[in-house]
């Protein structure tokens, strides 16, 4: 794996998405860190496995990260549901008293007391949720009812808007939210529909750190583009020299 050398970025994909989400990264973050890409149960090579919905099940999923976590700095990233997943972790590790992230990135994420349309449909027919999903270009071109994209990937998607949800609902609960002490990156689509990038700047107020705010060209999936993760490298070599 390209970066060994480099600060470990644990990584957490967008809704839907399995690892897939970060494709290229070891080779555009280079030596500046190692990415630790996560896969959640339900997709993937965990694609037989139960996948979770709550923030109980998903914090026993991740419980290797409060037991087993190498020394070093390390850096978080979620892109979209992913934010609020990485949100989540560094709230949990601070509760447990636990080696928190040098930093928090969050991409593409509107903060958890910003209104969420998608989160709101989870419930929603597949019709409707998938016009939903159209108007960010979020389904296939050519996908229609019954084919393998909505027997395969809307009911993943579904059940992570479902986990999404439950995040958001603990991040506004005073025992399971709030600021977390950490420097946190904000970063946005100048182009997505979804997420306005200047919703991201709410992110300053989950903060009792140091707050960045920044917008990167593309959509809600510029995730697949090189500049975030080069964006990503230059903090971690920042978090790296600091570390040193």
């Amino acid at each position: 794996m390209a970066g060994q050398s480099g600060v470990r970025l644990v990584c957490f994909a967008h809704a839907g998405a399995g690892t897939s989400a970060f494709h290229r990264w070891n080779t555009l973050l280079g030596q500046a860190a190692a990415p630790e890409l996560r896969q959640l149960p339900g997709r993937g090579s965990r694609r037989r496995e139960p996948r979770v919905t709550t923030r109980q099940a998903l914090l026993a999923d991740l419980h290797d990260l409060f037991t087993t976590q190498p020394p070093g700095p390390y850096v978080l990233y979620g892109h979209s549901l992913g934010g609020l997943i990485a949100y989540t972790l560094t709230r949990a590790l601070h509760t447990a008293g636990l080696p928190l992230p040098a930093l928090l990135a969050v991409g593409a994420c509107p903060p958890p007391g910003e209104p969420g349309e998608l989160i709101s449909r989870a419930q929603a027919p597949d019709h409707e949720l998938t016009r939903v999903l159209e108007t960010f270009e979020a389904v296939p071109e050519g996908a229609v009812p019954g084919d393998l994209w909505h027997r395969l990937v809307l009911p993943v998607l579904r059940d992570d808007l479902k986990l999404a949800a439950d995040l958001r609902a603990a991040a506004q609960e005073a025992a399971t939210g709030g600021p977390v002490p950490v420097p946190l990156l904000a970063v946005g689509g100048s182009e997505d529909v979804l997420v306005p990038a200047e919703t991201m700047r709410g992110w300053s107020t989950w903060t009792q750190g140091r707050f960045v705010h920044r917008t990167l060209p593309g959509g809600h999936f510029f995730v697949r583009d090189g500049e975030l993760p080069r964006l990503l490298g230059r903090a971690c070599r920042i978090v790296g020299r600091a570390g040193r």
